[in-house]
């Protein structure tokens, strides 16, 4: 009996694990960009090499934010700290889990079950013409509708949970990327804003020595009252830019204590508070941005895609298995006998084995719909599939044309700053020596502060560029740069 049993199982077993797979052949849809990125005058065609010749996407993020110190803690912090990378992790836990729960249905589920029951029969129903009461006990192992894999469907949607997983985990690998990129966002940000600030402080005070010129002037009827409002206005536009600046600092420091994820502690708040002015050479300007075709194996968010892709690619397989018959098998093996004692007697053993089929014949057309169903989200899945490759080359794109300008843009600025404090001091001599009125000098001061604003905006600007340019290019993934590849 055992050895029939443990016959009838390895047969069934063999069965499910060599069933076919309806799901079709994976092939991976054509990249919807050209082959290189843009050219033209926006675009710095130089690209040197990283160091050691790795590519951008292996270029630690300890390495590439290697000038600044501060940021380096500041990004450590985050990424031990921070609440969306922390849901990004526990949903691959979730994922895995739900994995081993769709994998687990290929093979047989065998629990040990006991059961006992009593049964009084009346005697008018009774063969015997007494009433009876009869017993039965039995105790064995058993297995409850095991379906046989056979045109694998649990396997289709064993890949497909499989494929999700591997989705989610590139989803927190992209969400690293994006945390990393957005703390050094938020700290530039900060010291950008703290640089305004004391731009601001400096030029309130010089509008401050201006209006109080200005008064005296008008009071000893030098100066006009369009001259004595012209200066108060320049002393209230500093006054509102100081309450602005002073506020945007304070917001910086907010949303940096948000991506951190925990209170910043004194040593930080200090450092912080030291970093006023934009440190220029704080990243490299030279990362290789590779050919297009790098970003399917580089960019997680489109690995993540193409695994969605996959999966559903998967589903179509289930929709298919629907169509054919479902074999299903419950069984048990164990003791059984009419009383307790008797359980474990000789000649007490007992086995059950029940096969079950069962073939659709008609179904309203569900399943058709089913088919066309998972058929309709492959492509869906396609499309976003190709979205995001094409959103991962307009993003490098753009971050180059930024790297290819920007330098320019920020000489052209130095240089605008210069002229107009050439002619800010050229105003004020002719001022002092009576050539002009104070409103040049005003005119002048009015057009150094904007220009030296602009300035700050546009470094800002970037170094913002960089960073977005490394994030775009799969960079942020690992701590320290990878090795270079052999040959």
């Amino acid at each position: 009996m055992k050895l029939q049993m443990r016959t009838l199982l390895s047969v069934s077993l063999a069965a499910a694990l060599a069933g076919c797979s309806l799901a079709p052949t994976y092939e991976r849809p054509d990249a919807p960009i050209d082959t290189a990125y843009p050219t033209g005058p926006a675009y710095n065609t130089a690209q040197a090499g990283a160091p050691g010749g790795v590519s951008t996407a292996d270029v630690g993020w300890r390495d590439f934010f290697s000038e600044d110190a501060l940021l380096q803690q500041l990004i450590e912090r985050s990424l031990a700290n921070n609440r969306d990378l922390r849901v990004a992790a526990l949903n691959v836990e979730a994922a895995r889990a739900q994995y081993r729960i769709q994998r687990a249905d290929l093979m047989p589920s065998v629990g040990i079950a006991g059961q006992g029951s009593a049964q009084r029969t009346p005697a008018d129903l009774s063969p015997s013409g007494q009433a009876t009461t009869s017993h039965s006990y039995q105790v064995g192992a058993a297995t409850s509708a095991w379906e046989l894999d056979l045109f694998g469907r649990i396997r289709s949607l064993s890949d497909q949970a499989l494929e999700s997983y591997l989705a989610l985990d590139e989803t927190r690998t992209a969400t690293q990327l994006a945390l990393i990129a957005e703390v050094a966002n938020a700290y530039l940000t900060l010291r950008a804003d703290q640089e305004l600030l004391s731009l601001t402080r400096d030029t309130l005070k010089s509008q401050e020595d201006s209006f109080k010129l200005t008064q005296q002037s008008y009071d000893q009827g030098l100066s006009t009252s369009l001259d004595l409002s012209q200066a108060e206005v320049s002393l209230r536009t500093a006054q509102r830019n100081l309450s602005q600046y002073t506020r945007q600092a304070a917001q910086d420091r907010n949303a940096l204590v948000l991506l951190v994820g925990q209170p910043m502690p004194p040593e930080l708040t200090a450092a912080l508070d030291g970093a006023v002015r934009l440190d220029d050479g704080m990243l490299p300007t030279t990362l290789p941005a590779g050919l297009p075709s790098d970003l399917l194996a580089r960019r997680p968010d489109i690995r993540a895609a193409e695994h969605q892709l996959k999966g559903a690619n998967a589903n179509i397989g289930a929709a298919r298995a629907a169509f054919f018959p479902t074999i299903s098998l419950t069984g048990s093996a164990g003791t059984a006998s009419a009383s307790l004692g008797g359980l474990f007697e000789g000649g007490s053993g007992a086995w059950s084995f029940v096969p079950q089929i069962t073939a659709p014949i008609f179904a309203g057309g569900s399943l058709l719909a089913g088919l066309d169903l998972a058929k309709v989200q492959k492509n869906i899945q396609v499309a976003q599939y190709e979205k995001s490759i094409q959103t991962g080359f307009r993003e490098v794109a753009d971050a180059l044309a930024g790297r290819g300008t920007l330098d320019e843009q920020i000489q052209a600025q130095r240089l605008l700053v210069d002229a107009n404090q050439r002619a800010y001091d050229a105003s004020e001599q002719r001022f002092r020596q009576g050539i002009d009125d104070y409103l040049s000098v005003l005119d002048s001061q009015r057009s150094l502060y904007t220009a030296q604003q602009a300035l700050v905006d546009t470094r800002l600007a970037r170094l913002s560029n960089l960073v977005t340019l490394y994030k775009v290019l799969g960079g942020g993934w690992t701590e320290r740069t990878a090795a270079a590849p052999a040959g």
